[in-house]
């Protein structure tokens, strides 16, 4: 166990290293859900959203949670550009653990997201957004699970395909189907009863119906609850899957 933990932080500090010498990498993962708040964002403040909260209440959450769909699915070009340079071959032969491989990588992933999150939320605050403290951070630990479950299969994804080219549309497949139905711009309650009913087939759903339920500080209705099991569970099961996918590899 203290070998995998030692060669965890071995390939997390490698990543990291690479992750601050990309600074614009960061900036512009964050660009999409800053376009929305700031050109979206305002248009719903008048708008009934049938739900608890005002508008930024309901965005603000619907965004962390995209902001981790979209950037820790995308996670494996890296191990496609590795592939590429010979350096996951490098890898293989070296008695480093194979979990460790995977797990550096997620919380350098899990890393990034947080500070991308941070500065999402103090834009927010500073257009109108006022939710508790304690909310505040329920939202970054829902935003870190996903960020671990997403990341982990798109690395072992990324294991079996061979080329950007099938890389990209496999997770655009699963990515717009998910993010429409899970509600992350406006609240599915909104939506007919027949696409509702659909919606919750989708875990992100209650991600972002939990987060929403604690930037109103409402944590006994059972959303966060519900929240946080489906968080937990899709991280352990990501893991687990792609840990299995990497020893194999």
């Amino acid at each position: 166990m203290s070998h995998v933990v030692s060669d965890t932080g071995l390939i997390l500090g490698r990543h990291l290293r690479q992750l601050l010498r990309s600074k614009l990498g960061l900036v512009f993962g964050l660009l999409q859900p800053l376009l929305f708040l700031v050109l979206f964002g305002p248009l719903l403040e008048r708008v009934p959203l049938g739900g608890p909260g005002d508008s930024w209440q309901t965005l603000v959450p619907g965004l962390l949670v995209q902001l981790g769909l979209f950037s820790a699915a995308f996670a494996g070009f890296g191990i496609l550009i590795d592939k590429q340079h010979g350096i996951i071959e490098r890898m293989r032969v070296t008695p480093v653990s194979r979990p460790a491989l995977l797990l550096g990588r997620v919380l350098k992933d899990v890393v990034a997201l947080s500070a991308q999150s941070l500065l999402l939320v103090v834009v927010a605050v500073a257009m109108g957004l006022r939710a508790p403290v304690a909310g505040v951070l329920v939202g970054f630990l829902f935003v870190g699970a996903l960020t671990l479950a997403l990341a982990s299969l798109s690395y072992a994804l990324a294991l079996r395909i061979d080329s950007p080219q099938g890389f990209a549309p496999v997770v655009n497949a699963v990515n717009l189907p998910a993010m429409l139905l899970s509600g992350i711009l406006l609240p599915m309650a909104l939506a007919p009863r027949w696409l509702d009913t659909v919606s919750h087939l989708v875990p992100f759903r209650y991600l972002v119906e939990g987060v929403r339920a604690a930037y109103v500080g409402d944590y006994t209705d059972g959303d966060v609850a519900l929240g946080a099991v489906c968080a937990a569970g899709l991280a352990a099961v990501s893991v687990a899957v792609g840990s299995r996918v990497f020893r194999k590899a």
